[in-house]
């Protein structure tokens, strides 16, 4: 006889979990007390929606379920950031929910969410325990759902008596991970349409890579000669340094860029669902019918010509798609080869950063200082925020593994990132990059890192203002500023008040110095780099923006 709380525990060890994130709640008592006697270190967050964000991320950079568990109401809506980030980014996440007790459902009782309907738009699957003895049960079958097909966060409710009761129930088993593989069939008809092709272009997207499948994503670009590009935000996918890389395939693309996919005779699109943002809104591949062949690889076969109708589908993960087609080789020697370096040649000038701008901070010599400091296997997390355009198209990603930034686009997700990213690698250097605005939307997660003695790197890019909202507004509204500005604290003040360390940049020559003795404190670190708002973008002032308005 187990309590539910111990049999929730006993399903996450079986699973292979080793911490979980979460803001404790007196509706998850049990579950509480069951970790107490369990190897699974729990992490304790401040907001509810720091800790679903710190699970997105130990989900995105595993491939394994990230854990939260909230409380009831408050804790479960808070939550709800993180689970929506996790949906749109294809995320594996199990958020565990404490739930008013059975007899207490449906009279609203205190802080009563019927989470079927609450999250049923934003999670792959909402289920809520009627009977302890099914939580192996569950469990198991809550981390298969978040894995399989398109990954993304199921959301477990838990009511109050479920967790108390002690039933009689089966050990709980692992689940079984599952595959998607190519057939031969769709191979040799893929092999067709590249050896006929003139202009292809390949873009890499979505989850379920891993190290190995980035590996041989290379070698067979290097077999085809294939120009590669990265879609928003997956830029971990392929060496930014690799001849045959072109670029990022996302926000202010690069013109050229998008003139080649767009001049392309055949795209093979792996992993990704190529929406909104990558697709510059459905120009580059128009949709529902592309201009180009389109070959669209992906492990659901729901986003199989959902958006987009494709002239060859195959449904397989990425990680099984580039094992299978890594043994076929070109009927020849491919005649592009030439536009593929080309491509790359782009990419080198486009991802060169300005060393001049408004103001007496300039960001292009703080990036490149970056660039030549840090090591390759460093982990960049960020939330949103043109402050993030700094890191998206002049950081030079070398290894998978590396990145962790939102595509649904949510303020405040770097710094809880960052946190269990560091939690997950504490040899590795983890930085996030905030806006002033971005920052303090989930700022409290730096008491999560010094209570972890967990050194993260947040470089907070203070300009004074929500960047991103003005530069529209004086685009738009020229002049008719409202509710844009903003009042900041000294930040590293803050991160002292934390316990952590503190520096203020307010000339580039200072970065330097700063940096460094926030790298050497070995406390979590803040770094406010104070930037003048008309620097709004790399290339554009303000006030350019308002005149050509």
């Amino acid at each position: 006889m187990k309590t539910g709380g111990q049999l929730i525990v006993d399903a996450l060890e079986a699973n292979g979990t080793d911490r979980i994130f979460c803001v404790p709640g007196e509706s998850y008592l049990a579950v509480l007390d069951a970790l107490h006697d369990s190897s699974i270190r729990t992490i304790v967050c401040r907001q509810e929606g720091g800790a679903a964000m710190m699970a997105d991320c130990q989900g995105r950079l595993t491939g394994k379920p990230g854990i939260c568990f909230v409380t009831r109401g408050p804790g479960a809506t808070n939550a709800s950031a993180g689970i929506h980030i996790a949906m749109q980014d294809s995320v594996p996440l199990i958020l565990f929910i404490g739930q008013v007790a059975s007899h207490a459902k449906e009279r609203e009782a205190f802080q009563e969410v019927d989470y079927k309907r609450f999250f049923g738009d934003i999670a792959k699957w909402v289920v809520e325990i009627d009977d302890a003895s099914r939580i192996p049960e569950f469990v198991t079958r809550a981390f298969a759902v978040a894995t399989s097909g398109r990954p993304g966060p199921v959301v477990i409710s838990l009511p109050e008596d479920m967790l108390t009761s002690e039933v009689e129930a089966p050990e709980a088993l692992p689940h079984t991970p599952v595959e998607t593989y190519p057939g031969g069939t769709e191979l040799d008809a893929l092999e067709m349409l590249l050896n006929g092709a003139k202009r292809p272009f390949v873009i890499l997207g979505g989850t379920r890579w891993n190290e190995e499948a980035v590996a041989q994503m290379r070698a067979i670009s290097e077999t085809w000669s294939l120009p590669v590009g990265c879609s928003f935000r997956r830029q971990m996918l392929f060496d930014h340094l690799h001849a045959n890389y072109a670029g990022d395939v996302g926000i202010g693309i690069n013109p050229k860029l998008a003139a080649q996919i767009k001049a392309a005779d055949v795209v093979l699109l792996i992993g990704g669902r190529m929406g909104e943002m990558p697709s510059s809104d459905y120009t580059l591949l128009k949709s529902p019918y592309p201009d180009q062949a389109l070959v669209h690889v992906h492990a659901d076969i729901g986003e199989l010509g959902r958006v987009y109708r494709p002239t060859l589908a195959i449904n397989a993960s990425p990680a099984a798609f580039v094992e299978a087609f890594a043994k076929r080789k070109p009927a020849g020697t491919p005649s592009w080869a030439a536009e593929t370096a080309k491509a790359h040649g782009a990419y080198l000038e486009w991802s060169t950063p300005p060393q001049t701008g408004p103001g007496a901070v300039q960001m292009g010599p703080i990036m490149n200082y970056l660039e030549k400091e840090l090591p390759h296997d460093t982990i960049f997390a960020n939330g949103a925020g043109n402050y993030a355009t700094w890191v998206h198209r002049f950081h030079r990603f070398r290894r998978f593994g590396t990145q962790a930034a939102p595509t649904s686009g949510s303020m405040g997700y770097g710094t809880p990132a960052a946190v269990a990213a560091k939690a997950l690698y504490p040899d590795r250097t983890v930085i996030a990059f905030a806006g002033d605005g971005c920052f303090l939307m989930n700022g409290q997660e730096f008491a999560t890192a010094v209570q972890y003695d967990l050194p993260i790197i947040v470089i907070v890019v203070n300009n004074g203002i929500y960047g991103t909202i003005r530069m529209h507004q004086e685009r738009e509204y020229p002049g008719r500023v409202v509710a844009t500005d903003l009042r900041n604290p000294d930040f590293a003040s803050l991160a002292r008040a934390y316990g952590g360390h503190g520096e203020t940049v307010e000339k580039t020559a200072d970065f330097a110095p700063a940096f460094e003795r926030a790298r050497a404190s070995g406390k979590p670190a803040i770094v406010e780099i104070r930037l003048d708002p008309e620097a709004i973008t790399p290339t554009r002032t303000m006030t350019q923006i308002r005149d050509k308005a």
